[in-house]
């Protein structure tokens, strides 16, 4: 008898979840296929989905050295070998699916992952990150050839101006942060641009849907440009505060007080508007947390700004003029640059100028005067309270109407544009493909960043799952502080399911049985909420094998 340990962990709830979707058979009718392959394009996106969500941080070039102690058979199929997931098969697939075209090859996946796992897609957010790369990249291209992403220098979010970037953009449902649409482009693209492109691409999908849906976007969303699409599809940002009705509609709303309170810490004021030719409903929102923020911000500044009418203040008094009226002038020019202060008690001295030079005696002539301006600074506390309640409120616009949205579900659904923001962190961080990135070719890191997304589309369909699930029973388990959760995250889950092995068992060269150790009660509950595939990969087997 012979018999062999591998490693299975959670290795295989992201199988399952993959197997589940069909996610290597769809991705396998549209990548073009090899006689002499070992294994295929969708079996090598799983592998590379796979190495992502193991958080193990190794570059696509180690791979096979991920795979090397999991058990292949049980997680892909017979006759899959580590070796199989080597550079150049990955590096292929890589050109493959940028060939076929990485935005239309997510969104075919997304799109089935949703319909199997009935995601309300009602409400999208949409928003874009940058992602910092090092290094030069070719972005040279035959001739007839679709030209790859720019990878260059713009506007860094990672606060790394020093670094070349690419931008992404991507939407995802509200309804577990499922990713339904990503499109990767160049490094020095702005938001505006990228948000008028997508509303454009949204005026037909929402057309085609039977249902309403909604676009939820920040303030990037919402600009004179963008108006003609904004105007076709439902919506709800946040106003820019550049706009000048904006501005007024806040105050407008500080000066009624006819404030609708959601709960302790959110107040509204709603408002119609025809604003860029768009019939909407402003909502200016008074937040508590906001203004608490707003009042540490506006200390900061009034202190700075004190220290800095000081400074002037003190090299004004120690100038002299000609005349009174050129004193007090130069004093009130200072005084009309304050915001948060304002100079009071003014004071002119005049100094004699004698004739002469040297001392001046009792009888010295008088040649002329210079004036020298003095005065004292005090707080405008009016200022500084109409200051910090103006930056205690956001307005929020949309042309819904009121019978189809509340004003508290307008609200509800913009703070939920957190879930798209999650989706960023999870993509950014350090154990997550962020060795991966370094790839010469523009059009394969356009690619993988595809597949980054495909990972978040199994993590978040996972995690989905299991906390539906759980609600459905009314089931908890222990978090981090051994605390019942209902809904755990399932980066939480995959650590509980570390030590978990495989043992694989060959005697008499016919039979063969795989035993899985580790198992414990909590996680074959965990393993029952997440379905039958993922649960067929962490029972016991027996087979009858000619070895």
């Amino acid at each position: 008898m012979t018999l062999k340990i591998k490693r299975l962990d959670h290795h295989g709830i992201v199988a399952g979840i993959i197997n589940d979707l069909d996610l290597v058979e769809l991705i396998d009718e549209h990548l073009p296929q090899d006689d002499k392959q070992e294994i295929t394009p969708g079996e090598a996106i799983k592998g590379m989905i796979m190495n992502g969500l193991g958080f193990s941080n190794r570059p696509l070039s180690l791979t096979p050295q991920f795979f090397t102690n999991l058990p292949m058979e049980h997680l892909f199929r017979s006759g899959v070998e580590a070796s199989h997931f080597n550079r150049h098969k990955l590096g292929r697939t890589l050109d493959q699916s940028y060939q076929f075209g990485c935005e239309s090859l997510f969104s075919l996946v997304s799109q089935k992952a949703c319909l199997s796992e009935q995601v309300n897609t009602d409400f999208q957010s949409l928003d874009s990150t940058a992602y910092s790369l090092t290094g030069r990249y070719d972005s040279s291209c035959d001739e007839g050839e679709e030209i790859p992403i720019q990878i260059t220098h713009g506007y860094s979010k990672d606060h790394r101006p020093d670094l070349k970037q690419v931008v992404q953009e991507m939407i995802v449902s509200q309804d577990g942060g499922v990713p339904l649409a990503c499109k990767n482009w160049d490094g020095n693209a702005s938001d505006n641009k990228i948000f008028r492109e997508r509303s454009k691409a949204l005026i037909e999908s929402f057309k085609a849907s039977k249902r309403t849906q909604y676009c939820i976007a920040d303030s990037k969303l919402y600009h004179k440009k963008n108006s003609e699409f904004l105007s076709q599809i439902q919506f709800i940002t946040r106003i820019p505060s550049t706009i000048k009705e904006e501005n007024k509609a806040i105050a407008n709303a500080l000066k009624k007080e006819l404030w609708h309170v959601i709960d302790e810490n959110y107040q509204f004021y709603e408002q119609e508007i025809n604003h860029m030719e768009i019939n909407q409903r402003w909502l200016v929102v008074h937040s508590k947390a906001a203004k608490e923020r707003a009042e540490k911000t506006i200390l900061r500044r009034t202190i700075k700004s004190l220290k800095t009418l000081e400074k002037a203040l003190f090299h004004l008094q120690a100038q002299r003029f000609a005349c009174e009226n050129d004193a007090k002038k130069a004093l009130d020019e200072l005084d009309k640059k304050q915001k948060f202060h304002r100079i009071v008690k003014p004071v002119c001295t005049a100094y004699p100028q004698y004739e002469g030079k040297g001392r001046p005696k009792p009888n010295t002539p008088i040649k002329s005067f210079e004036w020298q301006v003095m005065g004292d600074i005090e707080i405008n506390q009016a200022v500084i309270n109409e200051a910090v309640e103006q930056k205690s409120c956001f307005v929020l616009g949309t042309n819904a109407d009121k019978s189809a949205l509340s004003s508290e579900e307008i609200l509800s659904r913009y703070k939920a544009q957190s879930c798209v923001e999650r989706g960023f962190r999870f993509l950014k961080d350090p154990l997550f493909f962020v060795s991966s990135l370094f790839i010469k070719k523009p059009s394969r890191i356009d690619a993988l960043l595809m597949i980054m997304t495909l990972s978040l589309l199994i993590y978040s369909i996972a995690q989905r799952r299991l906390r539906t699930s759980m609600k459905v029973v009314k089931a908890t388990i222990p978090n981090q502080i051994n605390q019942p959760t209902p809904t755990p995250t399932l980066r939480w889950v995959f650590q509980c399911f570390e030590g978990i092995n495989i043992l694989q068992t060959t005697a008499n060269y016919l039979y063969e049985s795989l035993l899985i150790d580790g198992m414990d009660e909590l996680r074959r509950r965990i393993i029952s909420y997440l379905g039958a595939k993922v649960g067929l990969i962490y029972i016991n087997q027996n087979s009858c094998v000619g070895v």
